[in-house]
């Protein structure tokens, strides 16, 4: 069989509802994590439904419940064909973030999947569940066709993402030696857009923290006190002030990278942003006036306000508030020290006055991206090409979070996220759905991937560390 008829081959999957089908069944688990009723469904969904799937595929999978007592569950899954041949690493997460059952639209609950033309509607469509079903289907493919796969590969799937993927970074330690690989290859995240395929390499980090203004207990009459009591609300909106200006501009220096490398640059030169029928209308006067509207959103740092808080909004009285505070949220790309962020906060409030606004640093994860001028990047990209006949656009990152670092630092790979979904998907919301394109497009591009990875068609020159690692 030929690429062009395994990729016709996909292409009747997602027609006669065999891809729908399939992921319905996926969605149906209410897979839930940090819940009680979702750790049961994780553990099935883990234990059965993908175990079963992968060693009918002939994997040899090792399954790690409730690994060390971190409330996150692994599995790994390892085909081995032959020591010289490439080995590839991919990645996929079982859980889901609440199902927010009463809230989403007529006719639609989160744990069944409802098609309503090429929407299709259920929690974990989108995130993760339809992401990494593609993935493995064009496996399957690509087996029946060959018999073998001309490449070996592993998978790790984890129960805990949403919740911040615990102790993933010590499980990658522990069992470096069975991740070990020439390049990791995932699905997760939105494509830059619904029509556009995409390659991304990294995600920024976060860096959320809380500022607060505790001056006294309960309020005081506006009209007795008002012009000789400090008021909270007030000192806060000017300590957010001295952090980011009016027009979204971080004026710390330390909460900024030194500059865009050049290969950024490059990358994103030809990135247009938003555009999509379900995308917010971009604002051309937020941020840094000397960086593109690409490169503020994937090449630099963003500081946001999530939430303020200074008395009763909806029902205000005549007095000055005793306390207020924000949250905030840094949001970091590569060449920014997250070392520096506490101390840099700090020491731009005292030095504006504002030493009685009080700090606390939240949660954290860092950022991380190979360059893109990385060889794995171009063969990537031309694969894809060759398959649906035009260039994806490549990212150096996305704008929000995943655990890249793990497999980019910790594991040591070149990172290649390729993803199934869009922006407007609701991921983590109400209503969150794939579309059926992207899904059907997505299949056809792993298909010609795989199939390409099996007959190293042009492969990067790979390392040379020891064959008993794999």
């Amino acid at each position: 069989m030929s690429k062009h008829e395994l990729l016709e081959k996909a292409d009747e999957c997602a027609t006669s509802g065999r891809l729908f089908e399939q992921l319905a069944t996926l969605v149906a688990h209410p897979t839930v994590s940090g819940t009680a009723e979702g750790s049961i469904a994780l553990d099935s969904y883990l234990g059965s439904t993908l175990r079963d799937r992968l060693e009918s595929l002939g994997f040899t999978v090792d399954l790690d419940l409730n690994w060390n007592g971190s409330g996150n569950s692994f599995l790994r899954a390892r085909r081995i064909e032959h020591d010289d041949l490439p080995t590839v690493l991919c990645y996929g997460h079982a859980d889901v973030v609440d199902g927010q059952d009463e809230q989403w639209s007529l006719g639609l609950q989160p744990f069944e999947l409802t098609a309503q033309g090429d929407h299709w509607y259920g929690r974990g469509a989108a995130d993760n569940k339809g992401q990494h079903l593609v993935n493995l289907l064009a496996l399957e493919f690509v087996l029946q066709q060959r018999r073998s796969l001309g490449f070996n590969i592993t998978f790790l799937f984890e129960a805990g993402e949403e919740i911040g993927s615990p102790q993933l970074d010590e499980y990658a330690k522990a069992h470096r030696a069975s991740l070990q690989a020439d390049v990791f290859i995932a699905s997760d995240g939105p494509r830059q857009r619904a029509e556009v395929p995409t390659i991304f390499l990294g995600a920024r980090g976060g860096a959320s923290f809380e500022l607060s203004v505790p001056l006294r207990n309960g309020g005081f009459h506006s009209g007795n006190w008002g012009g000789v009591l400090r008021n909270p609300a007030t000192t806060l909106a000017a300590a957010i002030g001295v952090l980011v200006d009016g027009d979204g501009r971080i004026r710390v220096p330390e909460l900024l990278p030194e500059k865009l490398p050049s290969s950024v640059l490059q990358a994103l030169s030809r990135v247009e942003v938003g555009g999509d029928v379900n995308d917010p209308i971009i604002d051309p006067s937020w941020g840094d006036p000397s960086l593109s509207t690409a490169e503020r959103l994937y090449g630099w740092n963003s500081l946001e306000v999530l939430a303020l808080q200074a008395a009763n909004i909806d029902e205000p009285i005549n007095a000055i508030p005793g306390t207020a505070r924000a949250n905030l949220q840094l949001r970091f790309v590569v060449g920014t020290d997250p070392q520096k962020f506490e101390s840099a906060i700090r020491g731009a409030l005292d030095d504006a006055g504002y030493s009685m606004v009080q700090l606390r640093m939240g949660q954290y994860f860092p950022a991380s991206r190979i360059e893109p001028d990385n060889p794995w990047v171009q063969w990537a990209s031309t694969s894809i090409t060759d398959t649906i006949g035009y260039s994806p656009v490549v990212l150096p990152n996305i704008g929000g979070s995943l655990p890249n670092q793990v497999f980019e630092q910790t594991l040591d790979l070149p990172t290649l996220w390729i993803p199934h979904s869009y922006p407007g998907c609701k991921q983590h919301a109400p209503d969150e759905h794939a579309l059926e394109p992207v899904l059907r497009e997505g299949l056809k591009m792993m298909c010609g991937l795989f199939y390409d990875l099996g007959t190293c068609m042009e492969l990067p020159s790979m390392p040379t560390y020891a064959k008993s690692e794999r």
